[in-house]
């Protein structure tokens, strides 16, 4: 069961129905409903069992809710107060995106069940301040739709019962210290304004205030130093004793006022109002897909992207060299810009050769990039730009302040705790450096992997499986008598040389010929027979490209991995292959190894055999999770 729904009650026959009916009506059915009763003395729990509630033992509100819980059956609690309204798909709305924020405890934005216009106020000021707050101190206004993974409540002991007063604030700021909080956008609940009206607006705010104050101080308020009663018709508090809470009131507002008009600032500046007006009036987002161009793993993943996210949003493709001719062949508004190209001297990157490239066309890349890429943006105002490791995105998002999300593998470097061989920080620290200097403060990384360590604290960032081909997946396998050899680097033909003296048949891609050599078939790449080859190899030799990695590894080849030297990416993704058990990685080519390599298949084919097929529903998912959030 995806969610359990509790609502600590006592005497509610009045609210209660209405707050079940708008469960009952949600477009959301994998729920339960416990009700934590305090002894009602009127229907509340006759109205719970004509709904098909689950009803357990209550008391104060904190351990209602603990004792539901304790009960529950779902992955994620939802905590109700027994006066609200869901709105319409508030239920699908807030899990929804509690799942895809990788939450552990959120909080939902407040609607009044009122039309009046101090209503409206009240709790537009309310939210404002807990989303301006949310990376300060987690905070809540109240159990107005708490939502937690079930797990963390017991791990953090629940709600805290000895508290009267604020248990609710004080249990969402106890958990969001483990994991990860916020306050969900998109889905509103219905809060009623009986206290409002009960007990009169200015006496309510100087409550909260003191409460939210000394919540933010770190210290506990009681209920008796706010005269709170949980009854209705409690007497109201004296003069006096609103007088004395009146200063730290007026610090609370005027905190609601410095927010608010920071935000009036922002909105109000004149190149986003342009933007956003533009934006609005249009049917569909426009999407800037850029794409490194260098080898074709960067171009046959954002392939597969781009194909699927089409027909919901206009795609305008950027890229350079053999990504662009490759994309420009299945897609309309594919545009040639610059790009860099790492130099390889004898399979080892050369950073002087591909310093002095770079500056070389550096002067040509600014002009075409600028023509192509910052010019239409200027014209077409995307409402974000996707970058699978294309530096200019960076430029052009900074210039014109649109929203950047990357999704590639490479960010797995700078955004999660790898593991990698010792002696190769030095290239590990260059690798972040230039991967830094590439993407620059983007709004989310998607990334990519077939390996999935944690992602790095305080990043935003999430670790999906590997993009890949319809026509790799829809392959069945086989095992043939040849091996793939994939070599996108040129200067690798040496390496592959040493293959003949192998007694066993190679097919090679990589060199852009057709030839046959002793054991060595070289095949200019073409993707039916590439496939074709791929699924009945027996194994794989290759550098550590990415996207050919997860490729066999999908098909369920064994790998010998002899990645590019000074090539961190490369390196990580072969040392990750042996670590898994999917084959093996070395240094360099050795026809001893690879001879023990090729005596050891039947092992390496047994974890491969284990490995779970996933489909790239998840990542698109997420991307236009992505693409909507930030588009706002």
């Amino acid at each position: 069961m995806i969610l359990s729904i509790i609502i600590p009650t006592y005497n509610e026959e009045e609210y209660l129905p209405i707050l079940l009916d708008s469960i009952k009506k949600q477009n959301f059915e994998d729920y339960e409903i416990i009700i934590a009763d305090a002894n009602s003395t009127d229907k509340t729990q006759e109205i719970a069992e004509s709904y098909g509630c689950i009803i357990t033992e209550g008391g104060m509100p904190g351990v209602g809710r603990n004792n539901g819980a304790k009960i529950a059956k779902g992955d994620i609690l939802l905590f109700l107060d027994s006066d609200l309204e869901l709105t319409d798909d508030y239920l699908r709305d807030a899990i929804y995106e509690f799942k895809m924020e990788r939450l552990g405890i959120a909080i939902t934005q407040m609607k009044p069940l009122s039309k009046k216009s101090e209503d409206q106020l009240t709790h537009y000021l309310a939210n404002q301040f807990m989303i301006g707050i949310e990376k300060i101190k987690p905070h809540g206004a109240g159990c107005y739709g708490i939502l937690v993974k079930r797990e963390l409540h017991e791990k953090c002991g629940g709600f805290n019962e000895e508290l009267t007063f604020g248990e609710d604030s004080e249990y969402i700021t106890r958990l969001g210290k483990v994991e990860r909080f916020k306050v969900l956008r998109k889905p509103r609940i219905g809060v009623s304004t009986r206290r409002l009206e009960e007990e009169g607006f200015q006496r309510l705010i100087r409550q909260y205030g003191k409460s939210t104050f000394n919540d933010l101080m770190g210290k506990r308020t009681d209920a008796e130093d706010l005269d709170y009663g949980f009854e209705h018709g409690k007497e109201h508090m004296s003069k006096e004793k609103l007088d004395e809470f009146s200063i730290e009131s007026e610090r609370i507002t005027k905190m609601f006022e410095n927010y608010d008009k920071s935000v009036e600032k922002v909105n109000t500046a004149k190149s986003y109002f342009k933007r956003t007006k533009f934006q609005k009036n249009r049917k569909r987002k426009i999407v800037f897909y850029c794409v490194c161009g260098e080898g074709m793993g960067h171009a046959i993943r954002s392939g597969v992207i781009i194909d699927r996210i089409k027909e919901k949003y206009d795609v305008y493709v950027f890229s350079h060299d053999r990504a662009y001719e490759y994309l420009n062949e299945k897609f309309d508004h594919v545009y040639e810009i610059g790009g860099f190209n790492t130099v390889y001297i004898n399979n080892k990157v050369s950073n002087t050769q591909t310093l002095i490239s770079a500056i070389k066309r550096n002067p040509t890349n600014i002009k075409v990039g600028y023509e192509e890429l910052y010019k239409k943006a200027r014209k077409l105002s995307p409402n974000v730009i996707v970058t699978d490791f294309e530096m200019y995105a960076t430029i052009v998002s900074k210039l014109l302040q649109i929203p950047l999300i990357t999704l590639d593998n490479i960010h797995m470097i700078t955004q999660a705790k790898i593991d990698y061989p010792p002696h190769h920080q030095p290239e590990m620290l260059k690798a972040k450096g230039v991967i830094k200097g590439y993407v620059v403060r983007p709004k989310f990384h998607i990334l990519t992997s077939f390996f999935f360590p944690k992602v790095r604290s305080g990043k935003n960032a999430v670790i999906y499986p590997p993009v890949i081909r319809e026509e790799i997946y829809n392959l069945k396998p086989t095992t043939g008598d040849h091996i793939i050899v994939y070599q996108t680097s040129k200067e690798s033909k040496k390496l592959v040389q040493r293959l003949k003296y192998i007694d066993e048949n190679f097919i090679v891609y990589g060199f852009n010929k057709d030839k046959v050599y002793e054991n060595l078939t070289f095949k200019r790449f073409n993707e039916d027979e590439f496939y074709d080859d791929l699924a009945s190899a027996k194994a794989v030799v290759c550098n550590g490209g990415f996207t050919f990695i997860s490729e066999a590894i999908t098909l369920k080849k064994p790998i010998y991995s002899v990645p590019a030297i000074g090539n961190f990416e490369q390196t990580l993704n072969g040392f990750y292959v042996q670590k898994l058990g999917y084959g093996e990685y070395h240094e360099t080519m050795s026809i001893k190894k690879l001879r023990s390599f090729l005596k050891r298949l039947d092992k390496y084919q047994n974890k491969l055999n284990n490995v779970k097929r996933y489909n790239n529903d998840g990542i698109i998912r997420e991307l236009e999770y992505r693409i909507e959030k930030y588009s706002h």
